[in-house]
């Protein structure tokens, strides 16, 4: 039977399906990550309460999304009903205590449970433009907004924040584009109708302020259990990729802010990635290789993380590799597809000589799974075929009357149940659009109500001497002398030549008559 250093899971069985020995998991491994795998209905969620409750009941906070509310039921006490007692009694679980767990609830949309939020800065240009599933010309342009917005103190909280920078991006195109490369207005336009879709999906619910605080993730109550954090996804599941998103940017979050601490007694928080392969459809390659870094290295600051899904085909090799810990479900092989996964799925096994694992994957029943965990010195047990405990929770889902209470005795109730909407990029950008407008009007003012005509003097008449200004009648500055003539002065000497030019020849003729007459 488990001890405070383990996790008791379930009981494994002997071929002629006798009861052989307790099937644990070390606390000391518990952050060398997991996976749980299996068809729909073969008993996965059921695993999952199972491995939450024995967290949370040796002191490490958890977090997990509730795809169904079916896992809701965790806050709740257990129920004695008989197929339950019968499964204690076959995996020698003496004695079956029922218990409640303290549990906060979570939702992105703020219906079932409290508001969770982040904000465009945080949540980054790589993951929005996986969330928005833009081009790479448009990634383009997502970075060299980010850019701006760092350059120019502009702070990115909520939606509206980034659909104005964008519209300031789109206004200043060439000068950008000089900058950072080609930035088009029709690229910024479709970013901008993404966004539109976005917001109408539910983003606008998550980007924005009081952010989440990963420390109210990691919350333990005061007689030393973990707190379960159950994020209500039924929703959420609508947009798929805004879950997916989510997920990777809180995995992110806690790899950036938690401390190194090498490989502790037990997990700091274990992290449940429900319906896992919806992070790797279609995912692109930088996605991916983010995905493995951070599961690769987040073990280190203390955190496990154990992917939830059907099939271990949906995880991609280079995740698998990572994980240690692993409960496999029962798996259909009626198509190739499925053939391979189940070959795939006992290949990672340490392989028992009492039974053939990819013939046993197809034949086990509801709440039956083969278990490797690791032992000692981090070494993948031998699998065995195991009956999986049942839970001391409740086994179902809550009533809404019952969530209404537990989320009103929160510890983080009124912490973000309002959104707060502080000065930022769009407000920014609403001010500096405003005084530019300002000026301008105030510079037409000041110009001259007759600025639109041309004044022309002649040298040496009327104002020339000191031309006065009609707005003020103060003195002009006296033109500087210049060897250049002005069209003015140009058409004076003309006529004074040509004037000149004509009284000459008057005064020639005169004389020339004058002589005629002599002779």
């Amino acid at each position: 039977m488990a001890d405070e250093s383990s996790i008791f899971i379930g009981a494994s069985r002997k071929p002629d399906d006798s009861y052989q020995g307790p099937e644990e998991l070390l606390l000391k491994y518990g952050n060398r990550h997991g996976l749980v795998t299996g068809a729909t209905g073969t008993g996965k969620t059921v695993s999952l309460q199972v491995l939450a409750e024995g967290f949370s009941n040796a002191g490490v906070p958890v977090f997990a999304a509730d795809i169904k509310g079916d896992l809701s039921g965790i806050a709740a006490m257990g129920e004695a009903k008989d197929f339950l007692v019968a499964r204690a009694e076959q995996v020698k679980l003496d004695p079956y205590e029922f218990q409640e767990f303290p549990v906060i609830f979570w939702d992105l949309f703020g219906e079932k449970g409290h508001p969770i939020r982040a904000t465009v800065s945080e949540m980054g240009p790589l993951l929005l433009s996986r969330l928005m599933n833009l081009t790479d010309a448009q990634e383009g342009v997502m970075n060299i907004a980010f850019k701006i917005a760092d350059e120019e103190g502009l702070l990115l909280l909520d939606m509206k924040d980034l659909q104005s920078l964008l519209a300031n991006i789109a206004g200043r195109a060439d000068e950008i584009s000089s900058r950072y490369g080609n930035v088009t207005k029709p690229s910024v336009g479709a970013i901008q109708r993404t966004l539109l879709v976005l917001e109408q999906q539910g983003g606008n619910f998550f980007f924005g302020e009081p952010a989440l605080n990963i420390a109210d993730l990691m919350r333990t109550t005061r007689d030393g259990r973990g707190a379960v954090s159950i994020l209500a996804a039924e929703k959420l599941m609508m947009n798929p990729r805004l879950y997916a998103t989510f997920l990777l940017w809180l995995m992110s979050e806690l790899f950036e802010q938690l401390p190194e601490i090498g490989d502790p007694d037990k997990p700091k928080l274990v992290f449940f990635f429900d319906e896992a392969h919806l992070l790797f459809t279609d995912a692109p390659k930088a996605l991916v290789d983010r995905v493995e870094q951070v599961v690769r290295l987040i073990r280190s600051k203390g955190v496990g993380v154990y992917f939830v899904t059907q099939n271990p085909l949906d995880v991609p090799e280079t995740v698998l590799a990572q994980l240690g810990n692993r409960v496999q479900h029962a798996l259909r092989a009626y198509t190739p597809r499925e053939q391979k996964a189940v070959r795939t799925a006992a290949d990672t096994f340490r392989a028992n000589p009492d039974f053939d694992c990819a013939e046993a994957i197809t034949k086990l029943g509801t709440g039956e799974a083969l278990i490797s965990t690791l032992e000692e010195k981090g070494v993948p047990s031998i699998v065995q075929r195991t009956l999986v405990r049942p839970p001391a929770s409740r086994l179902g889902p809550i009533t809404d009357a019952e969530r209404s209470k537990i989320i009103a005795e929160s510890p983080v109730t009124g912490q973000y149940d309002k959104t707060v909407d502080r000065e930022s990029a769009f407000e920014t950008l609403q001010k500096r659009a405003a005084d530019k407008a300002q000026a301008e009007q105030q510079a037409q003012e000041a110009e001259p109500a007759d600025s639109g005509r041309t004044r022309w003097t002649i040298p040496g008449f009327g104002d020339d001497a000191a031309p006065t200004t009609r707005t003020t009648g103060r003195a002009a500055p006296r033109p500087r002398a210049s060897n250049r003539q002005t069209v003015a002065e140009a058409a004076i000497k003309s006529v004074v030549r040509s004037v000149g030019s004509s009284v000459g020849r008057a005064l020639v003729r005169g004389i020339l008559g004058s002589l005629k007459k002599g002779f």
